[in-house]
């Protein structure tokens, strides 16, 4: 089973949640935790496992052109046909409709998408895309007894959502029963992929205009997927008149397998931070926010193994 916790605003609590359900589950199931948010992954923080360096593997699922100055002509077509400005002429100028131009186009790494366009507009085929490392894994094994499944793009590299399908491949293979995956913010690849083939989303949000808003945008992700969900807020105090209106907008869109849709709620507490500050698992704390994350996980619990 793949669980995933996503949100469409950043830092309203996914990595919070995601690590504390995954200690708590990891007590009766094996499971295996995936950091799906390969730009900026944080999840080894709030396990405290920015010690244990872990195992690291290059991973390689983009491409990047190559250009041949031999069978090059200068033509400039790769320059005008490259969407992203990722190519430009050296010693020449952009080439015209009524002029063609004998420069030297010069590839900007950190622009080029990898799409291919100039090596198939190149008319002397002095452009091939060839595989580059664009990331790496890092599985690391934690104290409490599970893997945690680290994703990492390199800088100025693309390939998000195909870093994280390798992710799930390399968490498939750890034989775990549940993996709990902690999804990048937004809607974009990273979200998508994360959220392509999983059973049950959790949706967390925070009580603020736009964390609403996102939690909006990222519902119609789920939908597309036909997705269960529930959802959590987060620091509901901070704002309880936004706090009840999004449970009354859940009441609303509540009707199917499981009911209200809100899941449980979670109190704001400035000790929160102090904690992850001193790499200490929510879990871990004599918090308020630990009971009621408990709390969810009992309910949670009992609707993904309802069956059983």
């Amino acid at each position: 089973m793949k669980l995933v916790i996503a949100s469409g605003k950043g830092g309203v609590g996914k990595s919070m949640l995601a690590s504390s359900l995954a200690i708590l589950f990891a007590k009766s199931k094996k499971i295996a935790a995936v950091d799906c948010d390969v730009d900026a992954p944080n999840l080894a923080i709030w396990l405290n496992e920015i010690k244990n360096s872990g195992k690291k593997t290059p991973i390689v699922t983009s491409a990047k052109p190559v250009i041949d100055y031999k069978k090059c002509n200068g033509c400039g077509l790769c320059v005008e046909k490259c969407r992203f400005g990722a190519i430009k002429m050296i010693n020449g100028k952009p080439r015209t409709r009524t002029s063609s131009v004998r420069g030297r186009p010069q590839l900007n790494p950190f622009l080029c998408e990898g799409c291919g366009v100039c090596e198939i507009v190149c008319p002397q085929g002095a452009i091939k895309l060839k595989p580059v490392q664009n990331g790496e894994i890092i599985i690391k094994n934690t104290k409490y007894g599970f893997p945690l499944i680290i994703g990492n793009l390199l800088p100025g590299e693309t390939g998000s959502g195909k870093i994280i399908t390798e992710l799930k491949k390399q968490a498939d293979k750890s034989g775990c029963k549940l993996q709990i995956l902690d999804s990048s913010p937004g809607t974009g690849c990273p979200v998508i992929a994360a959220l392509q083939d999983s059973n049950f989303a959790i949706l967390i949000t925070e009580p603020t205009p736009s964390a609403f808003s996102d939690l909006k945008r990222v519902l119609k992700v789920i939908n597309h997927f036909n997705l269960p969900y529930e959802i959590v807020i987060n620091k509901w105090d901070i704002n309880s008149g936004i706090a009840d209106k999004i449970e009354k907008w859940a009441l609303r869109h509540g009707s199917g397998q499981t009911g209200k849709r809100i899941l449980g709620k979670i109190s704001y507490d400035k000790k929160i931070f102090k904690a992850v500050s001193n790499l200490k698992p929510i879990v871990e704390t004599n918090l308020k926010a630990k009971t009621e994350i408990k709390r969810i996980f009992k309910k949670l619990e009992t609707i993904l193994w309802q069956d059983q």
